[in-house]
């Protein structure tokens, strides 16, 4: 079966307009799904990070509050201690695209903290969606996107149908007013995408030619089936 490359956050923080860290990473229940649904059907997972930095599970993720109680948030801690190829990544600039059927970015605060500016995952991404194959982002995770933005301001991602978190859905989270940018103003602002939002945390799938997106945690797992039935 193929190989799927995960990309993931390397901070455990999210700096804030006033200076302040959240306490961040990638949001468990988006890396976990979708690791789920590829593995049960039978393609080997890989995963690369900024610097190749063994990647954190934002510690709310993993509360009985985010995961339906306690039972649900042991069964998250379980999933998240058996997922070993997550804990090993690459360094982003190693991964060869040739290796690999699609790329998956979860979300989490971290991504707003270091994948904005990566250059080598803007070159990445830049080369995944020449190759014709799946490039698929949930949540925050289309933060990496605006990291394909050239001098000139345009992006070979500008105009593709696409989603991300909602500012509504960030406002909800309680963070909005303190942050710097918010995800969807810039994907419309600087990206130039065609953004497409759902009521708040409802799952929300958009699948623009190879590209796939989900816009919350919710999300992940419908987006990773979309993307299995592309590789299918």
């Amino acid at each position: 079966m193929a190989k799927i490359l995960f990309v993931i956050t390397a901070s455990d923080h999210w700096t804030l307009a006033d200076g302040t860290r959240q306490p961040a990473g990638f949001w468990a229940e988006e890396a976990l799904g979708p690791f789920q649904v590829f593995k049960e059907a039978g393609h080997e997972i890989a995963a690369a990070t900024p610097g190749g930095v063994p990647p954190t599970a934002d510690a709310l993720s993993l509360t009985p509050d985010f995961n339906g109680g306690e039972e649900g948030a042991e069964r998250m801690r379980t999933a998240l201690r058996k997922a070993t190829e997550l804990a090993n990544p690459l360094r982003i600039e190693d991964v060869d695209i040739d290796d690999y059927a699609a790329v998956f970015y979860p979300g989490g605060w971290g991504p707003m903290e270091d994948l904005p500016d990566n250059a080598e995952s803007g070159k990445l991404l830049t080369e995944w969606l020449a190759s014709g194959k799946p490039v698929s982002l949930v949540c925050h995770g289309p933060a990496a996107l605006l990291a394909t933005i050239g001098p000139d301001g345009t992006s070979p991602f500008t105009g593709y149908r696409l989603t991300g978190l909602s500012n509504a859905e960030e406002k909800q989270n309680g963070l909005a007013d303190r942050a710097k940018w918010l995800l969807q103003d810039r994907l419309v602002g600087d990206l130039g995408a065609d953004y497409r939002e759902a009521d708040p945390f409802t799952p929300h799938v958009v699948v623009d030619r190879t590209l796939f997106t989900g816009q919350n945690p919710g999300s992940a797992t419908p987006l990773a089936r979309e993307v299995l039935k592309a590789l299918s």
